[in-house]
């Protein structure tokens, strides 16, 4: 579960009244918290999962001192990580407030309690006897400091893409200044099978990661002018990708993250990575901003989607079976082209004529945003069988340009129509099909008649990369989302949220 941190509201009110009933012998009523959420100096946050109130958080600052009034997860989400969240989201408001000094109590027993706050630095000065009437129990007078942030362009992230085939770590600062990008290949491992074999993905993944994230760390060090790498202390948050993708790979991923979060305390962020492919061009684009359309190609996705805003997505059409990388490498692969086939197949095109062969345009003129590359994929094949069977020399070149040509026309026509219909004035390509240059000026040259800012790629972030990770899960991180430690990989992840 994605767990989304913000500020309390007067909606969610009840919610929090009925976990402090049960968390507590002497509650606060709805209208306590309805007078609190107005008063000033008062912060309270509520952490949200599902759209339902898991947790809640608040505080009190005077002057340079703040004091922690409420921290309280809902019965069976306890264990979570969600307190975590909550006491971090509560420390950096009170310490943007001006506080210096953080202050709570907490029941001598709740070992687990007096351990979370001792991890962000909070120490027992001393007892308050007897505090809690209903028991008799002591409290135990926790201080600490407030530990201001940083301003959010000198704040570094460390981000992890693990989604298939490519160990990637990344580390960003401020959201746009790549301090490293590290990406250890597997590609050599899975050419003689012709394609990605997902127990080999796995365990490269695990032999791999820990070396990754320790270069990267170097050369970000490296980056900042310092004679040693940078240390995880000096981060102030993760992101990991953690869907959509092959399970095992993401597992690793996913994995490592979350243990980094629990033994530093940082925050974590969970980033699709289809999202990943549209931040690409963010990274390396000052100009891409919503309301946008983005087509993202790629060897396990081909989707057209509408970014209304930051973080608000819409899927308005999706391949039905094969997706554009998929049916290149199938092709490829046929031919006897090699592994992966798509960029050889590419290079070939280009020397061929597109119009050789009358390869079908699939759901060209379906009416809505949808692709089918599977019936496509089968006409060349079979053309190529045929042509074997006849025994005619196959001429490569015209036969990679007009099966390319096939895919670019349904592809362009449906973006333009998408560019049209939402009426936005960006337009970005994203995956590692971006990267085809017949495709990549197709789609310029259609979309500049309607005066639409076409973003495409650099061709080092169409593959899978952690800066696009990065990117992406930055701007989740400022919004105060979080992924709370019990989340797992989930390799259907959709990046619908409108």
């Amino acid at each position: 579960m994605s767990v989304l941190l913000r500020g309390m509201r007067s909606d969610d009110v009840q919610a929090v009244a009925a976990i402090e009933a049960v968390s507590f012998a002497a509650p606060w009523s709805t209208d306590l918290f309805l007078q609190d959420l107005r008063t000033e100096g008062r912060f309270w946050f509520v952490a949200e999962g599902d759209g339902e109130v898991l947790g809640y958080a608040g505080a009190w600052v005077l002057g340079d001192e703040a004091h922690i009034l409420n921290i309280a997860v809902r019965d069976g989400d306890q264990g979570r990580g969600v307190g975590r969240q909550l006491f971090e989201m509560a420390r950096a408001a009170v310490a943007e407030a001006g506080a210096e000094r953080i202050t709570l109590e907490v029941r001598a027993s709740n070992v687990t309690a007096i351990a979370l706050y001792e991890s962000f630095g909070l120490r027992g000065v001393g007892f308050r006897r007897g505090y809690y009437a209903e028991t008799g129990e002591d409290a135990l007078i926790m201080w600490g400091d407030a530990g201001r942030l940083r301003a959010p362009d000198e704040m570094l992230m460390l981000a992890i893409e693990s989604s298939c085939d490519e160990t990637a770590v990344a580390v960003i600062r401020g959201g746009h200044e790549l301090l490293a990008d590290v990406i250890a290949s597997q590609v050599d491992f899975h050419a003689r099978f012709g394609g990605v074999v997902p127990e080999i993905a796995s365990r490269k993944h695990t032999e791999a990661i820990v070396e990754v994230v320790d270069e990267a760390m170097r050369r970000a060090g490296e980056a900042l002018g310092r004679e040693e790498p940078l240390g995880f202390g000096d981060l102030d948050a993760l992101a990991v990708t953690h869907g959509p993708g092959l399970v095992g790979a993401l597992v690793v991923g996913v994995s490592y993250a979350k243990g980094l979060a629990l033994a530093t305390g940082l925050p974590l962020v969970g980033v699709n990575h289809l999202e990943g492919h549209i931040f690409a061009n963010v990274l390396a684009d000052p100009e891409v901003a919503p309301p946008l359309v983005a087509l993202i190609v790629s060897g396990g996705h081909t989707s057209l989607v509408h970014m209304s805003e930051w973080g608000v997505y819409r899927t308005m059409g999706e391949t039905l079976d094969d997706a554009a990388g998929e049916a290149f490498d199938k092709v490829a692969k046929v031919l006897g082209l090699g592994y992966p086939g798509g960029p050889i197949l590419s290079e070939m095109a280009a020397e061929g004529n597109r119009d050789a062969i009358d390869f079908p345009r699939a759901m060209l003129h379906s009416g809505d945003f949808a692709f089918s590359l599977s019936g496509l994929k089968t006409a060349v094949i079979n053309h190529i069988r045929h042509e074997r069977e006849a025994g005619r020399e196959i001429d490569i070149p015209d036969l990679a340009a007009s099966f390319q040509a096939a895919v670019i026309d349904v592809q362009v026509a449906k973006a333009v129509r998408a560019v049209k219909e939402t009426g936005v004035r960006v337009f970005c390509l994203g995956g590692g099909v971006a990267a085809n240059p017949a495709l990549r000026e197709a789609l310029c040259e259609a979309l500049r008649p309607l005066a639409v800012h076409v973003s495409v790629p650099p061709l080092h972030y169409c593959t899978d990369n952690a800066a696009m990770i990065a990117a992406a899960g930055f701007q989740r991180f400022l919004r105060g989302e979080r992924l709370g430690l019990d989340a797992e990989a989930m390799p259907g992840l959709r990046l619908d949220t409108a």
